[in-house]
């Protein structure tokens, strides 16, 4: 069980905030907007930027921005 609990606690800290953003301040341009509409996504293979640009007319519109630039083309 104590791994458990430290697995856990290694993969939160290592994992990223938002993990499409390539920057810092991208980064935390979307991190209260991921907070709030995708909080079950797991960040990977894309699943950010897809929640996040499903939810592109209630974002900030800094993190509107950092979204539609890091959309797929």
């Amino acid at each position: 069980m104590k791994w458990l609990v430290s697995f856990f606690a290694a993969a939160f800290i290592i994992s990223p905030g938002v993990a499409l953003a390539q920057t810092a301040a991208e980064r935390q341009a979307c991190q209260a907007d991921f907070e709030k509409y995708c909080p079950g996504v797991q960040p990977g293979g894309g699943r950010v930027i897809k929640c996040l640009s499903e939810h592109l007319d209630h974002l900030t519109p800094q993190c509107k921005s950092v979204v539609e630039a890091n959309m797929p083309k």
